[in-house]
């Protein structure tokens, strides 16, 4: 993981089109330097952030979407429904994403959200807080998570898309702020 430039989160501002909050570091870059997957921390103004890797590059976003939009993720939740080695790829990820979201807690973070009764969830649950480690959910949080470790889902999604960034001469994020 790459610390978070001032650059960096003026790039993801324009990427999400808002004022990215939590971001601890930049996971993965485009070959143009512009982040692709940012590291949200666990705890974002005092309350679970269950998502640790954010998929914030405009290009793949819109490729993800659409493969969202033709049906992937009940295709891919009857994938782990049939395939046993998928289906403990699948959930073996989900357990790496808790034990790393885990570690990025601090101390004050855990006494603040066991003291609401809110770390549970981020210790119990999996990729984007979900309680069935079978649920697909998101396909940009699998593919946010296969860019920056590993995720069987995220790379069957990654394998079918094609370009993984822009074209140079059609550069998204390179547009003045």
């Amino acid at each position: 993981m790459d610390l978070a430039r001032v650059d960096d989160l003026l790039v993801v501002r324009r990427q999400i089109g808002r004022a990215p909050r939590g971001v601890d570091g930049i996971a993965r870059r485009c070959r143009f330097g512009c982040p692709q997957v940012v590291v949200v921390h666990p705890v974002v103004d005092g309350a679970p952030f269950p998502t640790l890797y954010w998929l914030t590059c405009p290009h793949l976003r819109r490729a993800v979407s659409a493969v969202e939009s033709a049906g992937w993720v009940a295709r891919l939740e009857d994938d782990v429904r049939r395939d046993d080695r998928l289906r403990a790829d699948f959930e073996r990820a989900h357990r790496v994403y808790i034990e790393l979201r885990a570690a990025r807690l601090s101390a004050e973070d855990r006494a603040t959200l066991a003291a609401r009764g809110m770390l549970r969830g981020l210790l119990d649950r999996g990729i984007g807080g979900v309680a069935d480690l079978r649920c697909v959910k998101c396909l940009h949080l699998h593919v946010a998570h296969a860019l920056a470790g590993e995720n069987p889902i995220g790379a069957r999604v990654l394998a079918d898309l094609g370009a993984l960034e822009c074209e140079a001469r059609k550069r998204i994020c390179s547009a003045p702020l």
